[in-house]
């Protein structure tokens, strides 16, 4: 596409993270996380945002490359430092409920190399010193996430081609999944989201006491606590807004009972996991917990992901998509999981949302952890869908229907 076209694009694009995503109200400020390659795109944002009224807009801009050099050079002993200005810079925007942007375009092979134990230690630091105090705050603003085509994302996903030509593939590929290249993507979205909540509403209806997963490498019962909820497509916070978190989604999700998940799960597509990838990998579960694993590549980080805490080994998440979601069948793996979990019904290893369960944002942890809910550090999507794939609900007294049959939803809404 020739310049012209492309930026007219990003425009719509962002205009698209700050109406549907964001749902941006015009007296609230802004603060965007990405890396200097999502540069461009972010002023698109900047620009879109303050045209909508924003206060300000504050960027938090990082290097994955100075992230990576960490990793090799320091003394393992400063691995678990991180200044406390990073805390309360999310503090100041969550408490005066304020919208925040995430950018998810890291390099899938960025850690290639880097000792295994060093790569937990941060992901852990990074959990306790930052996420999990500002768990607490997570309903109360906006928020989305969303990905640009950086370079090295565009060529782990297209090797073959040259990096300027994977760029305008990838970013293609980017405008398809998110609706861009519709002739009115605000109302292309407003309709996608009418079409999840129908799903969503069929599910929440049906109130399963189980799921049953069936597939090659698959055989999982998971247990649903008796007052789950289902959710997709948009999520509404204590501010008083409405957004769309992720940019794309084509799932509708709930949490599992933590101590209620047995058999064996094989992922269909690899999990890139903070620049460390995980390929062919397999999960047993025992009364909710990880009771062993397997994978062809990163074993070891995929053990080490599950040790993270006491409960990084159970549950927090289950999701279905179905295979003919348009990013399963543009027939690309993303390597990214923001697109590559909207491709395929997925589970996550770690904590569940309390928004999940009714009642549960005004439960305490202990009151959450008593009725199912998971707690922990990491909340970790891993796809296991597939064309073959056959996942039927089970009702309290035991009877069955089919929710979904090769990949597919089996029911009308």
């Amino acid at each position: 596409m020739n310049k012209q076209e492309f930026d007219r694009l990003l425009e719509k694009y962002a205009d698209v993270v700050v109406k549907v995503g964001l749902n941006l109200r015009s007296d609230q400020s802004l603060s965007i996380r990405g890396i200097i390659e999502d540069a461009p795109f972010i002023r698109k944002v900047a620009e879109s945002a303050y045209k909508a009224g924003a206060r300000y807009v504050d960027v938090l801009w990082d290097d994955e490359n100075i992230k990576r050099i960490r990793l090799q050079y320091a003394d393992p002993e400063t691995l678990t430092s991180l200044p406390e200005w990073m805390l309360h810079r999310y503090e100041e925007y969550y408490k005066r409920g304020d919208a925040e942007l995430a950018f998810h375009s890291l390099n899938p092979d960025l850690y290639n190399g880097i000792d295994s134990d060093r790569i937990a230690i941060t992901r852990k630091t990074l959990s306790q010193k930052i996420g999990e105090p500002l768990r607490k705050y997570s309903n109360h603003s906006n928020w989305c996430v969303v990905s640009t085509a950086t370079p090295a994302w565009a060529k782990k996903v297209f090797p073959d081609l040259p990096v300027e030509e994977a760029q305008e593939k990838l970013w293609e590929a980017i405008f398809s999944a998110c609706r861009i290249n519709t002739p009115d993507p605000v109302q292309a979205w407003k309709e996608h989201i009418q079409k999840l909540d129908k799903y969503k509403d069929y599910l929440n209806h049906k109130k399963y006491a189980n799921l049953r997963y069936k597939a090659p490498g698959t055989d999982l019962t998971i247990g649903l606590p008796e007052d789950h909820v289902w959710g997709g497509a948009q999520e509404s916070f204590t501010n008083g807004i409405t957004g769309t978190v992720n940019l794309p989604t084509e799932e509708v999700f709930t949490l599992p009972h933590k101590d209620r998940v047995d058999g064996i799960v094989t992922a269909t597509l690899p999990l890139n996991n903070q620049g460390v990838l995980m390929e062919e990998f397999s999960i047993r579960f025992e009364n909710g917990r990880a009771v062993n694993s397997s994978a062809k590549k990163g074993e070891t980080d995929l053990r080490k992901l599950i040790e993270t805490d006491e409960n990084a080994g159970r549950l927090g998440e289950v999701a279905l998509v179905p295979n003919s979601s348009p990013i399963s069948q543009s027939g690309i793996l993303f390597y990214n999981t923001l697109f590559d979990e909207n491709a395929s019904s997925h589970l996550a290893l770690g904590n569940a949302y309390k928004t999940s369960m009714q009642g549960g944002a005004d439960m305490t942890d202990d009151e959450f952890t008593s009725r199912g809910g998971n707690k922990s550090l990491i909340h970790v999507d891993f796809m296991i869908g597939s064309a073959e794939m056959d996942i039927d609900g089970i009702k309290q007294d035991g009877s069955r229907e089919p929710v979904m049959r090769k990949g597919e939803w089996a029911f009308n809404v």
